[in-house]
């Protein structure tokens, strides 16, 4: 029964995490569109910047007096970084392969980003080979992380019999 148990979870981690791949695939996609609409907003801000003979810093550090323009200042500021992390994590996705991803889910990080993807996610069946590598890691992670807890519940049980062996 508990063996049984134990599959089950096996077989259930190496569902999820044989997704992994087709999950980073679409994220990529959805993060190079983030990209280049940050780069845009950001080019925009440095054009208008430009025609007032302004520096991107010059033009972020005239932008106060106001509520409003403290807060756009502040917003802009969080885009431009937010557009440097997420080009850096795509230029790395992109030069990876799908085998060299399955170590990158850090690389996954913008919590916005791969809410919206998972919210359209459709899993795939992993056909590829980094697919199926991803279905074994999870088979042995799940197989061995319920196998371990099964353990552990049964520890103070084992334990019990043990002893009463010992008294005869």
């Amino acid at each position: 029964m508990l063996r049984a148990i134990a599959l089950a979870g096996g077989l259930l981690g190496a569902a999820v995490v044989s997704q992994f791949p087709e999950f980073t695939q679409q994220y990529t996609q959805r993060l190079g569109g983030q990209v280049e609409a940050l780069r845009l907003v950001i080019a925009d801000f440095d054009a208008s910047a430009e025609r007032a003979e302004m520096t991107r810093e010059e033009a972020l550090a005239s932008m106060g007096g106001s509520v409003f323009l403290e807060n756009r200042r502040r917003d802009m500021r969080e885009t431009i970084t937010r557009h440097s992390r997420l080009s850096a994590d795509l230029a790395v996705l992109n030069e990876a392969s799908p085998l060299e991803r399955l170590t990158m889910p850090q690389r996954v990080a913008d919590t916005k980003l791969a809410k919206a993807t998972y919210e359209t996610f459709v899993p795939a069946l992993p056909l590829s080979i980094e697919g199926g590598l991803s279905a074994l890691v999870g088979y042995f992670g799940g197989y061995g992380v319920v196998a371990g807890l099964l353990a552990l519940l049964a520890w103070p049980f084992k334990r019990r019999k043990s002893r009463a062996g010992l008294t005869f």
